[in-house]
């Protein structure tokens, strides 16, 4: 047999073996990692369940390198809302931040969140605190006394222009706090008031919203 008719039949097998299995989907869309810190390249394997959108490796290590210019992580209190997977807090607890707060309606995500906190961070389970909540009721409703809110909605959820209006007129919010939504593109808020800047990875988009926004 010519090598190049074996390659192609094992290349077929190969194929077949992938596509039966789902390897390269579980492989793809199954496995998340925290990207920098104290638990680096550590490995979350996601459930089945979980459909949502995390935000990418890409978009994590552009916000990150921005945040890490303006805050000493150890310093700040963070608010995580419609964490999904929970991918951003795990970055915030390997960064050294001491309080997270945790915020996710789906409950199943919530248990989710719990049982990675656990088996990911040990004896530092006690910096996050994960609540079942809904995000639009959280903002409006809670004390907001965090010095960083990062906010990703499904990018079909109603209301999600709604959000920087909400996190601005929460008096508890201090003046010097920021709010990051991450949102699709076809979103511009350039005009609002409390908008000072956006950032874009690929097909993420980062806008930063604060009730200073000349700090």
């Amino acid at each position: 047999m010519k090598k190049g008719i074996f390659k192609k039949i094992q290349k077929s097998h190969i194929t077949k073996f992938i596509l039966k299995n789902n390897t390269f989907a579980k492989l793809k869309t199954k496995l998340m990692r925290i990207i920098s810190g104290k638990y680096k390249g550590r490995v979350i394997h996601l459930p089945k369940f979980f459909h949502d959108r995390p935000t990418t490796d890409f978009a994590k290590e552009g916000l990150f390198s921005i945040l890490s210019n303006w805050y000493y992580f150890e310093h700040i209190k963070a608010l995580d809302l419609f964490a999904g997977s929970g991918c951003i807090s795990y970055e915030f607890v390997s960064r050294g931040v001491g309080q997270i707060t945790v915020v996710e309606k789906n409950p199943r995500y919530v248990d989710f969140i719990r049982s990675q906190v656990k088996q990911l961070f040990g004896g530092e389970q006690t910096v996050i605190n994960v609540i079942r909540d809904d995000a639009f009721a959280f903002l409006q409703e809670r004390q907001l006394d965090y010095d960083v809110i990062f906010a990703d909605p499904p990018f079909d959820v109603q209301g999600l222009e709604t959000l920087p209006d909400l996190a601005m007129a929460n008096q508890s919010l201090p003046q010097d706090s920021i709010f990051i939504l991450e949102h699709p593109k076809q979103f511009d808020f350039s005009s609002h008031p409390n908008f000072f800047r956006k950032s874009t990875y690929g097909h993420v988009n980062f806008s930063f919203f604060s009730k200073n926004p000349n700090q």
